[in-house]
């Protein structure tokens, strides 16, 4: 397929006046997101190469941040002051929901994004399209105890916000007898060797580990125990949607070939013959210069995000405007983004958590493929959290099938 098709007039220049997005993301040692910003910046450009919206360009102003409230807070009003964005699409932070979620309400975005911090999915005006750290790393435990595994070593990033996430594992395991012992490690990681060992002893050789860190950052320990010989000491290791990624599997070799289990938030795109998925490997490798993690989730997540902000734009009547884009956002209802397990909502609702199934995959011979039957999991109503959500809106109705590996 050619990348020609993320637009309605291939080869024809968007050439009138452009609309303003805009978006805030983390990027400092151990912890980078810039993959998802780059990859919608790179289908933006896709779509202005091909008609554009009605002819509109997109114009995208990327701001990255480093985990600095003040800076936060300043490149939002600078985003909506200086550079008069009607809609935030692609806001991927440690905390920025938390410093930035009232400053959007008050002024009427309806944001799309990728969460971290509790109120990217706990406020009224916010739309993941991924499940973030806590409700990932549940689908990852899990999946673990689906395993057999009789205990679980949970290590993460030390950054702001690891109770939140921790809470969610823990409930999960609790529900099902399982004990679970959390750990935090900080980043960069300096010492993979000790936390290696540290993580397999606590889970023993009927446990598992499972790990919730940016991909550099959990290839060192996957490494570091790979080269102490130490991965066939658990039953499993499992991590969170960020190793979703090739650069990952093709980093490990064969060292962990359907022994690391990974939570999948997006389609696996090995071995995925679908035409969104033929759309977004055509962009990506046209556009994709910048997306260091090349094939994998949040590369994905920036596809994701900014084929939802063109469909709400282009149902836009009129003026664009920040009252009218983030009406059309809100009303993206049960959307098949042919990458996630279920439909996508935005929706009225006081919070949000569109994104609550995954799939599984495993690492083999270099690429990040699905786990045979594995099929999508639906993240368990013992973390309160997803029992909230499905209380208030329901799960927004999953058709596996239609977006299935």
């Amino acid at each position: 397929m050619s990348a020609s098709a993320c637009g309605t007039k291939p080869g024809v220049q968007a050439a009138g006046t452009p609309i303003n997005l805009g978006t805030i993301v983390t990027n400092q040692p151990g912890t980078s997101f810039t993959d998802i910003s780059n990859m919608a910046l790179d289908y933006f450009n896709c779509v202005n190469a091909n008609g554009g919206i009605n002819g509109h360009p997109i114009k995208y102003f990327i701001q990255t941040e480093q985990t600095n409230p003040t800076q936060i807070a300043s490149e939002a009003k600078q985003l909506v002051q200086s550079d008069h964005v009607v809609g935030i699409v692609g806001n991927i932070s440690i905390l920025e929901c938390t410093i930035d979620h009232k400053y959007w309400e008050g002024l009427g975005y309806a944001i799309i994004d990728a969460g971290i911090a509790p109120e990217c999915w706990s406020t009224s005006n916010s739309a993941p399209v991924n499940m973030g750290p806590r409700y990932s790393s549940d689908g990852a435990v899990q999946y673990m105890i689906s395993k057999g595994v009789n205990k679980i070593a949970f290590d993460q990033s030390n950054v702001p916000g690891t109770d939140f996430i921790a809470a969610g594992p823990i409930a999960v395991a609790k529900a099902s007898n399982v004990p679970i012992q959390t750990f935090t490690t900080n980043v960069p990681i300096q010492s993979a060797d000790s936390v290696a060992l540290q993580l397999v002893q606590s889970a023993g050789r009927n446990g598992a580990v499972v790990l919730n860190f940016t991909p550099p950052e959990a290839l060192k320990i996957l490494q570091a125990a790979a080269k102490l010989h130490i991965q066939n000491n658990v039953k499993a290791w499992g991590c969170s949607t960020p190793c979703d990624t090739d650069f990952l599997a093709k980093a490990l070799g064969t060292a962990f070939d359907n022994k690391l289990f990974v939570n999948a938030e997006a389609l696996p795109a090995d071995g995925t013959n679908t035409s969104m998925m033929n759309l977004y490997r055509a962009v990506l490798a046209q556009y994709g210069s910048n997306v260091a993690g090349g094939i994998g989730s949040f590369s994905e997540f920036g596809f994701m995000q900014a084929r939802l902000a063109v469909q709400a734009l282009e149902s836009v009547q009129g003026a664009y405007t920040v009252q009218s884009v983030s009406a059309a956002i809100k009303a993206l209802k049960n959307v098949n983004t042919g990458m996630s397990c279920g439909a996508w909502t935005y929706g009225d609702y006081p919070m949000h958590i569109p994104n609550n199934s995954d799939y599984t995959v495993t690492p083999n011979n270099g690429q990040m493929l699905p786990v045979p039957g594995a099929g999508c999991l639906q993240i368990s109503t013992a973390d309160p959290q997803i029992a909230q959500y499905v209380k208030l809106a329901g799960r927004a109705p999953a058709d596996p099938t239609s977006v299935a590996p």
